[in-house]
């Protein structure tokens, strides 16, 4: 059983979707197919086939999120220290040719989120930083194609 790489945060914000998916979605998706239900001929109830979809969508998620809850590896980020990138860090980037400055923080799969500027640690991005130092210079292929970048700050927050 492979472990699940995730911060604390991470693990507490999965266990919250699981409980609302439990305790929220699943009885007000039961309380739509017992509606679906009493409107009569299932076989041409678009109503009741939608229904089933959600629920079945919805218990997906659920036993994927019990999975990755028991195989979670709680990595606590407050312990960690150093110059060298792993798990955890927040390091600020350069594009060595836009000199547009970027900061991401390198966490487990399930809590990605670009938006949020957290990348997962197993994007080209974060492989290529993993085992820097601020002050290298890594080249990351990207869909676009090769970009450059230099490490200026390495964090622990």
């Amino acid at each position: 059983m492979e472990k699940v790489p995730m911060t604390q945060a991470g693990f507490v914000a999965l266990g919250e979707e699981l409980k609302h998916r439990q305790s929220v979605d699943r009885p007000r998706i039961i309380e739509h197919i017992a509606e679906a239900r009493s409107h009569g001929d299932l076989s041409e109830n678009a109503e009741y086939h939608a229904a089933k979809e959600e629920q079945s969508h919805n218990e997906g998620r659920i036993a994927e999120l019990e999975d990755k809850l028991a195989r979670a590896d709680i990595i606590d980020i407050s312990k960690l220290s150093g110059d060298t990138i792993k798990f955890g860090a927040t390091v600020t980037l350069v594009d060595e040719d836009t000199e547009k400055k970027t900061v991401w923080q390198i966490v487990g799969e399930v809590e990605a989120d670009a938006k949020k500027g957290r990348i997962s640690i197993t994007s080209p991005l974060a492989r290529a930083l993993i085992g820097k130092k601020k002050g290298a210079s890594v080249e990351v292929n990207t869909p676009g194609g090769a970009k450059a970048y230099e490490i200026t700050k390495v964090e622990w927050r």
